[in-house]
């Protein structure tokens, strides 16, 4: 008996569908708002490996706080209520001081190609996987967005001027360093930084690159940004839940690989691109004040940093581990 014309389309439409249909559809969130740089760069991230492979993963990127906070990423993955995440390792800093000082180990890199050298072929990824594997997470690869700048209502020319000064500072090491500089930092979300500063709850910011806080207008309420950067160069990461990760088959788990090192030199190269047209930008604002820090001021604060580092190492046998892979690093390449 031949199959009915209705039968026919019926199997026509559904090889078509199939033909068409993710194998594998993830749902990944941001530590970023959408409409910033930072997002498009990633949601251009997740539609190139959507082609990479022929259409067989798609990643629905969502910006943050969209399912739990930026500080709840890790969990979600572990639950499965989130695939993945593009995020800030040192959010997690509270889950262990570890995350805070390999998430951004102030004062330690001169740029984002030593930090993503350091992921890539120092250490960096075996150590991030080593951390991340009792949360059910798998580290995909990472590196530095650039050197951030600062925005500030009050001039600032130096360490002495960071006493006293209330600022908003990522958790982690960040916050520790500011401190010891004398600082008053304050825990906040990057998308309340400039409601913060424009009703006076805090008078600085560490926050992002330059050309992202202009963007978003911080320049025109805190009109004393301090560039280029120097002190901050957070780890951006791309990790997703272990267990989805192991379900992929070998050839998309390379392509995954690969297409992370790729978001890390071009999130980090379209963003240095952007600060020089930025700061050009400022500068030809009357109202604006970029703060040059001196070579001498610039070692003081780093040198306040590096003792945290070793306050850091202390807090956590992982975080020690971090500390000895940093330092060892560094050491090797005449960085430190």
């Amino acid at each position: 008996m031949f199959p009915t014309r209705h039968a026919v389309g019926l199997f026509l439409a559904t090889l078509a569908f199939n033909a068409f249909a993710a194998d594998f559809t993830f749902k990944f969130q941001s530590s970023d708002p959408a409409g910033v740089k930072n997002f498009e760069i990633q949601q251009a991230w997740a539609d190139r490996v959507e082609a990479m492979t022929g259409g067989r993963v798609e990643i629905d990127l969502l910006p943050v706080g969209s399912i739990v906070s930026h500080t709840e990423t890790l969990g979600a993955m572990k639950m499965g209520v989130l695939d993945g995440h593009i995020s800030v390792t040192g959010y997690f800093s509270g889950k262990d001081p570890a995350f805070g000082l390999i998430g951004n180990t102030v004062g330690a890199w001169s740029s984002p190609d030593q930090l993503i050298d350091y992921i890539n072929y120092g250490g960096g990824y075996e150590l991030m996987n080593e951390l991340y594997e009792p949360y059910g997470v798998k580290f995909v690869g990472g590196g530095g967005t650039g050197l951030e700048s600062f925005v500030s209502k009050k001039p600032l020319d130096g360490v002495e001027d960071l006493k006293g000064l209330k600022m908003r500072a990522p958790e982690g090491l960040v916050q520790s360093v500011f401190a010891a500089a004398g600082a008053s930092p304050v825990n906040l979300p990057g998308s309340e930084v400039y409601t913060a500063l424009s009703k006076g709850v805090i008078d600085a910011a560490d926050y992002t690159v330059f050309s992202t806080n202009h963007e978003a207008g911080l320049n025109d309420i805190a009109s004393h940004p301090v560039n280029p950067g120097f002190h901050s160069l957070p780890l951006l990461e791309i990790a997703m839940g272990l267990k989805a990760w192991e379900k992929l088959p070998e050839d998309i788990q390379v392509i995954m690989t690969v297409s992370a090192r790729d978001f890390a030199q071009d999130i980090s190269t379209q963003l240095a691109m952007a600060d020089r047209e930025a700061v050009n930008e400022a500068r030809a604002n009357p109202e604006i004040t970029i703060h040059d820090w001196s070579a001498e001021e610039r070692r003081k604060f780093r040198t306040i940093a590096r003792d945290q580092w070793k306050v850091y190492a202390e807090q956590s046998p992982n975080a020690g581990k971090v500390y000895q892979s940093v330092t060892a690093y560094l050491e090797s390449q005449g960085l430190l």
